[in-house]
């Protein structure tokens, strides 16, 4: 797939997750990050979005523990997004 097209398909994702709350954090993550990310982390986060959204979410805020699977450098620095949102 060419990468224009993925990343606009992962910013559509990111944005259109079922809640509000949902939509600014992941959305918001991918705002400010995603243009930068390597494919490996294009994969890890495309992989993140199958997850359910109030996993995501409990892992980024640690309201619940984060799996191995998921807990490195990307889920760090979705744990110090300051959640405001670039708009889009």
């Amino acid at each position: 797939m060419n990468h224009d097209i993925r990343l606009k398909r992962l910013r559509f994702r990111s944005w259109h997750r079922g809640t509000k709350e949902a939509d600014l954090m992941i959305g918001g993550f991918f705002d400010r990050h995603g243009a930068s990310w390597s494919l490996d982390q294009l994969d890890w986060f495309e992989a993140l979005l199958e997850e359910q959204d109030v996993d995501i979410m409990g892992w980024a805020i640690g309201s619940i523990p984060c799996p191995p699977r998921w807990d490195g450098a990307m889920m760090q620095a979705m744990r110090s997004l300051d959640f405001v949102p670039v708009s889009h």
